[in-house]
């Protein structure tokens, strides 16, 4: 029987949420890929609970997450009911629905009959009666907004969530979600940007928006895929994505240039006593935004090492000069 470490509280720091009661680890254990029903499912279990284990409370998932659709909830929930089920309370799980999950015109976007759809089936795969925050996974082009806001509002009030939050919103569409969500009595906890030293859009009026509104954000692809880690400064792995035929991830010309980048970025962090990825999570949490980073990982020592980030989180203004002439050189 799984007994969880007595220490967890001891090693990491946690943050409140924007304008809320609720905080997170500073570091997020996101289950995109290598949870799902084509990888090792002990590995996987090895990574939801050492997370644990560091005081890492906080999983995200999504509908899509596997591959296929839908097994790394499921798999998720089998490491909850066999092992953590007695530490729920102690920890903070989160869905998301708007990317394709199923055919026809209801199993994607943001209509209320997706969404809630969506979180039905969800709360089934992992056998849970509630998720403690429940994200719109990306702007809907055709559905009304309101429509959108008021299918996350009727979560809460149903109590299938506690917390609502979006994603990949930019700035406008941010502040008028949040807007409408304020106008039904709701709170929006959260947003998701993708960003990190590379990808600076979220500083394009996005940060200026939910803080304005008090709402915390929590960056996806912090490492950029890996390209802002160890993984790729001395060559390609062959079990890499790059060496893969991920979509995601290309082996090319702006690759070669970023993993110049990311070679002088290492040298930076090596003089700061980190390794690359604890400086590019510690550079995202320089933001008092940024409530937490939600890292994604296919072994447990790469959430050991994150977990490192919070060992140094501040930065000179030379540092953060060096850092955007490098990443945005």
């Amino acid at each position: 029987m799984y007994q969880a470490d007595a220490k967890r509280y001891h090693t990491m720091q946690y943050r409140r949420v924007g304008k809320s009661g609720l905080k997170l680890p500073l570091v997020s254990l996101g289950l995109w890929h290598n949870f799902g029903g084509v990888t090792l499912f002990e590995n996987s279990r090895e990574m939801v609970l050492g997370a644990f284990d560091l005081g890492i409370t906080h999983f995200d998932l999504a509908n899509n997450y596997g591959p296929p659709p839908g097994s790394a909830e499921e798999n998720f929930g089998r490491i909850l009911k066999n092992e953590l089920k007695r530490y729920r309370d102690e920890m903070i799980i989160s869905t998301k629905s708007g990317f394709y999950m199923w055919e026809g015109p209801y199993g994607e976007w943001g209509s209320r009959k997706q969404l809630l759809a969506s979180l039905d089936q969800s709360l089934k795969r992992m056998k849970l009666d509630y998720v403690d925050i429940f994200y719109h996974h990306r702007p809907d082009p055709d559905t009304p907004l309101e429509e959108t806001m008021g299918a996350l509002a009727h979560a809460v009030k149903s109590g299938k969530a506690l917390y609502v939050g979006i994603s990949n919103y930019n700035a406008e569409q941010a502040d008028k979600a949040i807007t409408i969500l304020k106008d039904l009595g709701i709170h929006c906890l959260i947003h998701q940007p993708r960003y990190n030293m590379l990808d600076r859009r979220p500083e394009q009026g996005l940060y200026d928006v939910l803080e304005k509104h008090g709402v915390g954000a929590i960056p996806y692809s912090p490492l950029a895929q890996g390209l802002l880690s160890d993984r790729y400064l001395n060559g390609i792995p062959e079990d890499s994505r790059a060496a893969g035929s991920s979509v995601f991830l290309k082996h090319d010309a702006a690759f070669d240039e970023t993993i110049e980048k990311s070679r002088k970025l290492a040298e930076l962090a090596e003089k700061r006593g980190q390794t690359l990825a604890q400086m590019a999570l510690a550079w995202l949490l320089k933001s008092p935004v940024t409530a937490s980073v939600i890292i994604g990982a296919s072994k447990l020592g790469q959430i050991q090492d994150c977990a490192k980030a919070q060992d140094n989180l501040t930065f000179t203004e030379s540092e953060l000069n060096e850092i955007d002439a490098i990443a945005q050189g």
